[in-house]
């Protein structure tokens, strides 16, 4: 069996810590269960870490270790090259960059409308 690599945006790693029965936790059960092949480097797991930490999410300290640590524990840390094609927002080049160098599906929005699905990017030449 075929297992996808993915690279995940921050909004399905917060999703899933905000709603354990979402659709976004289906992704990080996927990726415990050995289905999906997640991939970060330091930039994008700092990322994580930063946003889990906001006050408006209000997670305990014990919750935002616990999501880092699957991250840690599950997948796979890449070093990765930098593009030097032009983004709108640069925040989204690290998880482009992750992607693309390692042949990765990039999650990064959930569709409401159809449960279970995420919007893909096709894997980057």
């Amino acid at each position: 069996m075929y297992i996808h690599k993915i690279v995940i945006d921050t909004n399905i790693v917060i999703s899933a810590a905000l709603n354990s029965k979402g659709s976004s936790a289906k992704i990080v059960e996927f990726v415990s269960d050995g289905l999906l092949s997640l991939h970060y480097n330091d930039y994008i797991l700092a990322e994580y870490e930063e946003v889990l930490s906001r006050v408006k999410f209000a997670f305990s300290l014990e919750k935002q270790k616990a999501a880092i640590d699957m991250i840690i524990k599950y997948g796979y840390y890449e070093e990765l090259a930098e593009s030097d094609i032009p983004f709108i927002d640069e925040d989204d080049r690290p998880f482009y960059d992750a992607a693309k160098s390692i042949g990765a599906f990039l999650t990064y929005e959930i569709l409401l409308i159809i449960p279970f699905k995420k919007r893909t990017v096709p894997k980057l030449p």
